[in-house]
């Protein structure tokens, strides 16, 4: 079942593991997005975001309901998608994810494709991860920057 293309499965992520239901069609590997209550071609980046999802419900007590997944918006009149939203209770942006593939390195490039998403969403917290190695910044409205953090945010 795991061929070359999917030897990222091999590796683990810093992220727990999750009981993730996999299912071969036409040659591809699709994963479960229990989320959206469907499945979806498994690629190395959805795996990372299938684990930061899992994480962030199972082990952050994330509301299953306050997450939006690889939406549209519109940046400089330029068509982007984000990958993860997760919304406040009040429904306002709280924390707005990039998933990379395992074997992107996370650089100063990668983080500012974030933040440049987020000047069009506004939430109050930003992150990064490629499920090895996760950014996580808080938005400092005081002093109009980004300060790191040392790990997801608490809900």
């Amino acid at each position: 079942m795991v061929d070359e293309k999917y030897s990222f499965l091999k590796n683990p992520l810093n992220l727990p593991a999750g009981n993730f239901k996999l299912e071969e069609e036409k040659g591809r590997l699709n994963v479960f997005d229990p989320l959206r209550k469907k499945f979806l071609v498994l690629t190395p980046e959805e795996w990372v975001r299938q684990h930061l999802i899992h994480y962030l419900v199972t082990w952050k007590n994330y509301p299953k309901s306050l997450f939006s997944l690889e939406r549209g918006l519109k940046y400089n009149r330029v068509n982007k998608r984000f990958d993860i939203l997760v919304l406040n209770r009040r429904g306002d942006p709280f924390l707005l994810i990039e998933c990379k593939a395992p074997e992107v390195k996370l650089t100063q490039k990668t983080v500012e494709q974030v933040c440049v998403y987020n000047k069009s969403i506004g939430a109050e917290y930003i992150a990064i991860s490629n499920g090895i190695q996760h950014i996580c910044l808080f938005f400092d409205p005081k002093k109009e920057a980004y300060q790191q953090i040392r790990e997801f945010p608490v809900f």
